[in-house]
């Protein structure tokens, strides 16, 4: 989806030994140059964020980073061109959608706050959008898919079309 969109550089941040992860990337050819390794993936989801902030394989002239759950491939196409025009029309803020008032991931990020990702020492990323409420932009979405959450093989099945 995210070619659709013209993302300029698409990275996937999984564990090293994470074989089904791994296998599912081959199949879908997704590219190696694009992985990033996080080794301790049991500190839990934002030490992935804090790896791709830290990681050295980014395109240099990219602005902005828009960080998605592995688990939203239900995301309308539609809402995630809204939020990359919110954020061209407020380029110096953190935008999210907001669902019922609440903001949903995906999170796009300028630069500077990304850079900062990699050496925060905040809990989660929650938090550290929270250090940043001053920096915030929020748009509400009719997107019911913001809502879900698929952690399971059985959230999948009950959640697929």
């Amino acid at each position: 989806m995210w070619k659709i969109l013209n993302a300029a550089q698409v990275a996937v941040v999984c564990a090293p030994a994470h074989h089904e992860m791994l296998a599912e990337l081959e199949r879908l050819e997704f590219s190696a140059t694009n992985r990033i390794f996080n080794p301790t993936p049991e500190r839990g989801m934002f030490s992935s964020i804090q790896c791709a902030a830290q990681w050295n394989g980014w395109n240099q002239q990219i602005t902005h980073w828009l960080i998605t759950l592995g688990d939203q491939p239900h995301l309308k196409t539609e809402t995630l061109q809204t939020l990359l025009d919110f954020g061209a029309r407020h380029p110096e803020k953190i935008c999210q959608p907001l669902r019922h008032g609440h903001a949903r991931h995906p999170v796009l990020l300028p630069k500077e706050f990304f850079a900062a990702l990699a050496d925060s020492d905040v809990i989660d990323l929650k938090q550290f959008l929270k250090t940043h409420a001053r920096d915030f932009a929020g748009f509400e979405s009719d997107d019911a898919g913001l809502d879900l959450d698929m952690d399971t093989p059985e959230d999948y099945e009950r959640l697929k079309p």
